[in-house]
């Protein structure tokens, strides 16, 4: 049973991964469907491929993290809810799903969606290597809202290089 908490810690951090390399999949793929000025359907059941890839991320890191929780239950380690870091955690992954409802409804623009679905994803990758340190959730929010905004700009921009003149 030892061996079971690495595993689902590995687990967690690698729907994390997944979900962020799916991202900028995601994103490179979007700019190279883009270049022709319009979306065909091959280049659509390609942008399905990578969604599939994002579901299996978040699946693997909500069931790895669930995991956990019950482990550090059963163990009688201090329990995840009364740290920073797991409600961080907890609201990034809540954050992803929503606006990624959102996309599919259209209730958000596209550019803003996928700017706070693609910092989401490289903040859960972070957060599950330990690579953020998380004094409190209003530092941990205002750093994911800076760094949206940060990403925004860039992919904008990376959207403006590949439209056709």
């Amino acid at each position: 049973m030892t061996a079971l908490i690495p595993f689902l810690v590995f687990c967690q951090a690698l729907g994390a991964l997944v979900g962020a390399v799916t991202a900028v999949w995601s994103e490179l793929a979007y700019l190279r469907a883009m270049r022709d000025g319009r979306i065909d359907a091959a280049e659509k059941e390609h942008l399905h491929i990578i969604a599939r890839g994002l579901r299996f991320g978040m699946t693997l890191l909500l069931l790895a993290s669930l995991g956990l929780i019950v482990a550090a239950y059963v163990y009688a380690f201090p329990q995840p809810a009364l740290t920073v870091s797991y409600w961080t955690f907890i609201a990034l992954s809540l954050l992803i799903i929503s606006v990624a409802w959102a996309l599919s409804r259209k209730h958000i623009s596209f550019a803003l969606g996928s700017a706070f679905i693609f910092t989401a994803w490289w903040f859960l990758v972070y957060l599950s290597f330990g690579w953020i340190p998380v004094t409190s959730f209003g530092a941990a929010a205002m750093s994911f809202i800076i760094a949206t905004a940060i990403f925004y700009a860039v992919l904008q921009y990376a959207r403006l290089l590949a439209t056709p003149k």
